[in-house]
């Protein structure tokens, strides 16, 4: 059966799943790269973007598993591009040509316009629905392969608070950033309904992840 799955998505040790004060010049606001770097500087991260290099180890291991058996992806508007970006009808995305997502991409905005089909196999479709409604449309795009949910952390906790997802890693940065958008707000008692395990990296990050309970 097909699971709808959230990835390495990024918290600091204080919650928040991104920074304050998001722009263009400042993708994640003033945190910056810091959520980051640790996947960038793994072997499979440099990968993804046509780099090579890198570090191998736990985190690369987790890396590796951004995209084995995911056929579609939904994202927030803030994941797309920085605030307005919908005014501009040239903007595709932070990726360049050849986004790193190789499938159907679900972009939920007030704003749709019509797909956008870029390199290597990545198609960005603009919806304006609920969790349940983008799941449904991402599920039947992916021809039977799993659904990955793939923020901001206003997205991720929304499909978590619909009870939408069944797998979760979230890689725990040994980094406070005191201000921007918390991932846990309103999802208290979120633990009875998984399993939950942590592995923790030489590098610092604690990589935690969350398997719904009967899996």
């Amino acid at each position: 059966m097909p699971l709808t799955r959230i990835q390495h998505f990024c918290v600091s040790l204080d919650g928040f799943g991104t920074g304050e004060g998001l722009s263009l010049e400042a993708p994640f606001g003033h945190a910056g790269h810091r959520l980051h770097e640790w996947m960038l500087g793994t072997r499979g991260g440099r990968q993804m973007f046509g780099q090579q290099g890198g570090t191998g180890g736990v985190d690369d291991a987790f890396v590796r598993l951004f995209a084995p058996g995911i056929g579609a992806e939904i994202m927030g508007a803030g994941k797309f591009g920085p605030p307005g970006w919908h005014e501009d009808p040239a903007w595709k995305g932070w990726w360049g040509p050849n986004p790193p997502f190789h499938t159907p991409v679900f972009v939920l905005t007030h704003h749709p316009r019509p797909p956008i089909a870029m390199k290597g196999g990545t198609t960005f479709h603009f919806i304006d629905a609920s969790p349940a409604e983008a799941l449904a449309a991402a599920r039947d795009a992916a021809n039977g392969l799993d659904v990955r949910i793939g923020g901001g952390p206003t997205v991720v906790r929304d499909f978590i608070a619909a009870g939408l997802v069944d797998h979760m890693h979230i890689v725990v940065v040994p980094v406070l950033l005191g201000r921007g958008v918390r991932l846990w707000d309103g999802l208290e008692s979120l633990e009875k309904d998984y399993k939950v395990e942590a592995t923790a990296s030489p590098s610092g990050i604690t990589h935690v992840t969350f398997t719904r309970a009967g899996l």
